[in-house]
C-alpha cells in the first residue's frame, strides 16, 4: 500500500548566520510536511530569488530584521505575493513587535523557542493562522482597542451629527452639495445649511480642509 502523499510547505529561510541556517533547514527537512527550497543570506538578489521559488513562508531570522530593518520585509512579502512572512529568534518586545505586525508579518517566534516550536509556526500561517506569544498576542489587542477609543473620542470631541458625519464622508468621494442632495432626498440649501454647520464645528475654512480634519481624527479613512 503506497504511503499517502503530503503537500508540503514551501519555505524559504533567510538568515545571516550560517550555522543557524544549515541546522533549522536540516531539521524542518525532517518534517513530511515542510520543504526548505533555500536557506540563504541576505543580498541584493535575495528578493528575486524568493520571487523565482515563490515560497508559502518567507522565515527571516531576527538578525536580518535588526540589520537591515523593515524594509526587507516590504520587499520580500513585495516579491512574493502569495508569500506569508514569519520571524524567528525575535526580542520580546511589545514595540518591535507591533511594528513587525503593521509591516505585515504573521507569525513572531521569540528566540528561545525550540525548532519544533518554529515548524508549528510555519503550519499555524502556512494554513491561514497568526502566531505570537500569549503576552504580545495581548498587547496587539491592547492596540486594537486603544486605537477604537481614539477614534471614538475624535468624533465625540468634534460634536458632529450623524448627519454632518454621513456628509463629511460622501465629501471625501468628491460629491457635490446637488449630488449629496440627491442621494440623501433633501434640498440642495438643507445640505448646505449641514456643511456651514460642519465646517464651523471642525473650525475649516472649506469642504476639504474639513475632510483632512475629519480623517486626522479618524471619522473618515
Amino acid at each position: 500500500m503506497c504511503p499517502e502523499k503530503v503537500d508540503r510547505i514551501d519555505v524559504f529561510l533567510l538568515a545571516e548566520n550560517r550555522l543557524l541556517r544549515e541546522a533549522l533547514a536540516k531539521v524542518l527537512d525532517k518534517k513530511n510536511d515542510i520543504r526548505v527550497v533555500a536557506a540563504v543570506a541576505f543580498d541584493d538578489q535575495v528578493a528575486e530569488r524568493a520571487k523565482q521559488l515563490s515560497p508559502r513562508i518567507l522565515l527571516l531570522d531576527s538578525t536580518v530584521v535588526v540589520s537591515i530593518g523593515l524594509d526587507v520585509l516590504r520587499s520580500l512579502r513585495s516579491a512574493v505575493l502569495d508569500g506569508d512572512v514569519v520571524l524567528i529568534g525575535m526580542d520580546n518586545d511589545k514595540e518591535t513587535f507591533l511594528r513587525c505586525v503593521r509591516a505585515g508579518v504573521r507569525g513572531y517566534v521569540l528566540k528561545e523557542a525550540s525548532a519544533n516550536e518554529v515548524a508549528a509556526a510555519i503550519r499555524g500561517v502556512a494554513y491561514d493562522g497568526a502566531v505570537c506569544p500569549p503576552n504580545l498576542c495581548t498587547a496587539l489587542f491592547e492596540q486594537v482597542a486603544n486605537s477604537s477609543f481614539q477614534a471614538y473620542r475624535g468624533k465625540a470631541q468634534l460634536g458632529l451629527t450623524r448627519r454632518e458625519q454621513q456628509l463629511v464622508r460622501m465629501i471625501s468621494q468628491d460629491l457635490s452639495n446637488k449630488e449629496i442632495a440627491n442621494q440623501l432626498n433633501l434640498s440642495e440649501q438643507t445640505v448646505k445649511n449641514h456643511v456651514h454647520s460642519m465646517l464651523r464645528k471642525l473650525g475649516a475654512s472649506d469642504r476639504l480642509s474639513a475632510v483632512e480634519v475629519c480623517r486626522i481624527e479618524g471619522i473618515v479613512a
